[in-house]
């Protein structure tokens, strides 16, 4: 009897031992580190990005006109602000914020230079449909807090299948690419179009 009792007594011991001196190892770990996200930034920064929205509403603008020689010269100041555009502070963000804004910014760049190289307003406008495919991805990934945007479509920009996208400050449907002057329909299909998304001023 005393033998069973002692042989209990040690391996009680034993799991003790094993909980409270190995098993310890186990235990609370210290929180790993989580990836930071910036979801604000300097007004510095959000000036800049707004200056690059005014630039690109010009460009919008003078598609609406139907003039390709101030889209040309408007895009050319889009460009350049971008070429300005600080995104060093997104580097605080640990979650690719930083990488994927500076490929949508050269796209974005690459996309204005091109309406300044094209030589009719069509091209021009199939430059513009892919600029504004570009940016409207890009102020979302940066946490655009700024002024209300709309996400706008046009189901017939170029007498195809295709649609076309833009970004307008106003919920009212003003069409770039079926501007005041189309060669088919004039301005009757001025407000043709719809809001598909918004951006919601903070």
């Amino acid at each position: 009897m005393k033998r069973i009792i002692f042989i209990l007594v040690l391996l009680l011991t034993a799991v003790a031992l094993y909980f409270f001196v190995f098993k310890k190892e186990d235990g609370p770990q210290a929180p790993k580190q989580q990836p930071i996200a910036v979801k604000a930034h300097s007004t510095g920064f959000d000036k800049n990005v707004d200056s690059v929205l005014d630039a690109y509403g010009a460009v919008r603008d003078a598609f609406v006109e139907g003039d390709s020689l101030t889209a040309k010269l408007k895009a050319g100041d889009m460009a350049a602000l971008l070429g300005r555009l600080n995104l060093e502070e997104l580097k605080k963000d640990t979650t690719g914020i930083y990488e994927t804004a500076a490929t949508f910014i050269n796209d974005i760049k690459t996309n204005a230079e091109s309406i300044g190289r094209s030589q009719t307003i069509t091209d021009m406008r199939h430059d513009f449909r892919d600029m504004s495919n570009n940016l409207y991805p890009f102020i979302r990934t940066v946490h655009y807090k700024g002024k209300t945007l709309y996400w706008q479509n046009c189901g017939m920009p170029f007498d195809d299948n295709s649609t076309a996208n833009w970004i307008s400050a106003e919920a009212k449907i003003t069409n770039p690419y079926l501007g005041k002057n189309h060669p088919k329909y004039r301005a009757s299909m001025l407000e043709c179009g719809e809001t598909q998304d918004s951006i919601v001023a903070k």
